[in-house]
């Protein structure tokens, strides 16, 4: 059975279209983009590397990995971060914590949102070691191009100095 939003419009079409706007926005960001497969679902990835002087010239790695589902809740949110971090933990390069970084933005998109989803991925970032951190992040569509985008924008004690970045990209990737 196909789930339906009220108004009609089936609610994998409105997140499908977000996933391929955001794939658009990532190479035109100039990220790498890749793709792979989460429990069936096909899984956009962006990732990109940036030092700056300011970090003490630390490399950071940013990696969105972004999928579109029928409905999006605690326990979906909790295992697709899980499995984000761990597939960016085998794709990283450099050695983990000599100077190198890893931010994963692992994002759900789907016309239906549990409550305690959004809550629970604004709550806090995940950490995983003390070199890969993750901001899970919801994405709420509607047919009407409408979207609320619901992430943890708090610092961190491991990488906080790249807050700053990570936000100002998560905004630009998740209008």
């Amino acid at each position: 059975m196909t789930q339906q939003r009220s108004d009609g419009a089936p609610s994998a079409d409105a997140a499908n279209a977000y996933l391929e706007a955001l794939r658009e926005r990532l190479a035109a960001d100039g990220c790498g983009v890749t793709a792979t497969t989460w429990r069936d679902y096909r899984v956009v990835i962006g990732s990109r590397s940036d030092r700056k002087v300011r970090w003490f010239g630390t490399r950071v790695e940013l990696f969105v990995l972004a999928t579109a589902v029928l409905e999006v809740d605690n326990a979906s949110m909790a295992e697709y971060t899980g499995w984000a971090m761990d597939y960016v933990k085998s794709l990283r390069s450099g050695l983990p914590g000599a100077r190198n970084a890893a931010m994963i933005l692992p994002a759900l998109a789907s016309g239906s949102v549990q409550p305690s989803a959004r809550d629970w991925a604004a709550k806090d970032a995940r950490i995983l070691g003390t070199s890969l951190i993750g901001r899970p992040v919801t994405v709420e569509t509607s047919a009407s191009k409408a979207t609320r985008v619901s992430m943890y924008r708090g610092r961190v004690v491991y990488g906080g100095m790249f807050t700053r970045h990570v936000l100002k990209k998560a905004s630009l990737y998740f209008p």
